[in-house]
């Protein structure tokens, strides 16, 4: 049996680029229905998108509602991480993260990546 195809993709962007921070969301959607394991990690001030109560204030023009694509991200099986020392550095407590936002840091992160066909940064 062929092995599973798995893409990483890194986002730096947050709710100041509304268009940036929704668009790993949506090709890990797309990713998914084509039956590809999708992990996003978040980091630098992407990792403010984790924290509660964001999702809710990000919608790009052209796109659904962030909060929608996150939710149907979690629904197909994706995997959000977020960068332990960048939510340290911006005193984000790993409780105040949303539900299913998994805390990562460098070392597992670098794992994920050596293991995936792909690994695109936005």
């Amino acid at each position: 049996m062929a092995e599973q195809e798995k893409i990483v993709y890194i986002s730096t962007n947050g709710a100041e680029n509304p268009e940036k921070a929704s668009l790993p969301f949506v090709l890990a959607n797309a990713a998914m229905v084509m039956e590809v394991e999708a992990l996003i990690a978040l980091q630098g001030p992407g990792v403010f998108l984790a924290k509660k109560g964001c999702l809710e204030h990000v919608h790009a023009a052209g796109f659904a509602p962030l909060k929608e694509l996150v939710e149907s991200f979690f629904e197909q099986g994706g995997r959000l991480v977020v960068c332990v020392p960048c939510i340290q550095e911006r005193k984000i407590d790993v409780e105040d993260l949303i539900e299913r936002a998994e805390p990562m840091a460098g070392g597992s992160l670098t794992e994920e990546i050596l293991s995936a066909n792909a690994t695109l940064v936005y």
